[in-house]
């Protein structure tokens, strides 16, 4: 069977932002991570160590990147708006500190951050507004560090994969993508000077981890679960094609962009 019913509108940014509290456990169980060469560069890109540092991340969802920073030393404060996501946070993450807000209007005082931190997180900011309070909050010297996974669409699987799921959301995948590199998009009013990296890395996961993954996108999030739900068995049919033992080896582009404030 072939889900062929055309998609609906496109959610808007708040509704898919929100979207993420109905499934923050399917969040954190199956989204991927990211790798030790992302926070060398990090720390290259900025010119300073994670190591001691006092950082904010910012939209921590359920503290994948957050764990990870305070793994390599840095005092990190979480802050999440969403109230199931946040939840979340606190269950799996209990021993580090997470406070209610977002990048639009950071509740941190002036000058208080080594770093500021955004794991897939930068898109759903107003920059008009989350470039000054990043610049609030950040000390002289201090960085602002953006990142993204995104799928490797040079790897042929995961083109395949990606034509299919921009069939099924009404989505120019390749366009969407040449839009999400462009830097100068992180801050239209330049007041910023990104500097910019690619790191590759990849996941072996079961089938069922990858469509979970996959699951947990706003944009299927918000899409009618009879409709989701046929769309993910498609999938699995088609990747069973590829990984018949059950098995598959996901590929990822972290896009990183670090600014310093002066």
């Amino acid at each position: 069977m072939t889900v062929t019913q055309p998609p609906a509108p496109p959610p808007s940014p708040a509704a898919r932002a929100r979207s993420f509290d109905s499934a923050a456990a399917q969040y954190a169980a199956n989204r991927p991570s990211y790798p030790p060469a992302l926070f060398d560069a990090v720390e290259e890109l900025a010119g300073r160590a994670l190591s001691g540092a006092r950082v904010v991340d910012v939209g921590a969802g359920t503290g994948i990147g957050t764990a990870l920073l305070q793994a390599r030393g840095a005092d990190v404060l979480a802050v999440e708006p969403g109230e199931g996501m946040a939840a979340e946070f606190r269950r799996v993450l209990p021993h580090l500190p997470i406070v209610r807000g977002n990048g639009n209007a950071l509740p941190i005082a002036d000058a208080h951050a080594d770093f500021i931190t955004y794991a897939q997180a930068w898109h759903w900011t107003d920059t008009a507004r989350s470039v000054p309070e990043a610049l609030r909050v950040l000390r002289p010297g201090g960085a602002l560090a953006l990142w993204w996974n995104r799928d490797a669409v040079d790897v042929e699987w995961i083109a395949e994969a990606a034509r299919r799921i921009g069939r099924f959301l009404g989505v120019d995948v390749a366009a969407e993508k040449r839009k999400a590199s462009r830097t100068e998009l992180a801050d239209p009013s330049g007041r910023l000077r990104f500097s910019r990296r690619e790191v590759r890395w990849s996941r072996g996961v079961t089938i069922d981890t990858h469509l979970a993954n996959i699951g947990s996108h706003s944009a299927l999030l918000l899409t009618p679960e009879e409709r989701r739900t046929a769309f993910l068995e498609e999938e699995r049919a088609h990747l069973l094609k590829t990984f018949p033992d059950g098995m598959v080896e996901e590929t990822y582009d972290v896009l990183l962009l670090v600014a310093t404030k002066p």
